[in-house]
């Protein structure tokens, strides 16, 4: 039986909240038949059917990636998608299946990164998950070190406690000055106490090492 019916959608539901009691009922059952559904759908005329494919996707991504790992190479095809709904579902995906399908995500960094470069935020802060995932690894170090910091400098100060808590994982004695520096010079960036807060509070965890 098609689950499509079961989409947002096709419920009547505006909200997401029917996609991710579905990804949930998926990813319990390991329901494999499903997510090949949903992916073949990700090329469906309707693009309400499209748009609940991909957040159905990455929600089963969230909670067991290895369900839908094998269709990197159809999250990596989305980041060309005219449609943008599809574009950051993407960048998403693939930012759940980093740490399992890091070779192919290595690969097509250079296409990543001009999707990232050019990308809304959720774009980005998930461009920003797959360079700190491959960043952990010493294979690709030297590489997507630089690409990660160049992030981390660029970026609204307002993302910046965020993207740094998350880097913490990848900071080694390799990129920790540089990382440290970096996190004390845009300190003075920021609007509001809280974020100042949250970055002195790592600036201070690694001080104390």
């Amino acid at each position: 039986m098609s689950i499509l019916p079961f989409l947002s959608n096709a419920t009547g539901r505006k909200d997401k909240v029917q996609n991710k009691k579905l990804a949930a009922e998926i990813a319990q059952g390991q329901n494999k038949k499903a997510v090949h559904e949903l992916v073949d759908n990700l090329n469906n005329k309707d693009k309400n059917i499209q748009s609940d494919c991909i957040d159905t996707l990455y929600e089963i991504g969230y909670i067991k990636s290895e369900l839908i790992a094998d269709y990197c190479s159809d999250f990596l095809k989305l980041l060309n998608s005219k449609n943008n709904r599809l574009v950051w579902g993407g960048m998403i995906a693939l930012a759940t299946i980093a740490h399992l399908k890091h070779k192919e995500l290595f690969n097509a960094l250079e296409e990543i990164m001009t999707v990232v470069n050019k990308g809304s935020v959720i774009t980005i802060d998930n461009g920003v998950r797959i360079l700190i995932q491959l960043t952990k690894r010493t294979d690709y170090f030297k590489t997507t070190n630089p690409l990660l910091m160049a992030e981390l400098l660029r970026c609204p100060i307002k993302q910046l406690p965020m993207y740094a808590e998350r880097s913490l994982d990848c900071i080694s004695e390799y990129n920790r000055h540089e990382f440290l520096n970096l996190l004390k010079n845009r300190s003075v960036e920021c609007e509001k106490d809280s974020q100042k807060k949250r970055l002195m509070k790592i600036i201070k965890r690694f001080n104390e090492q």
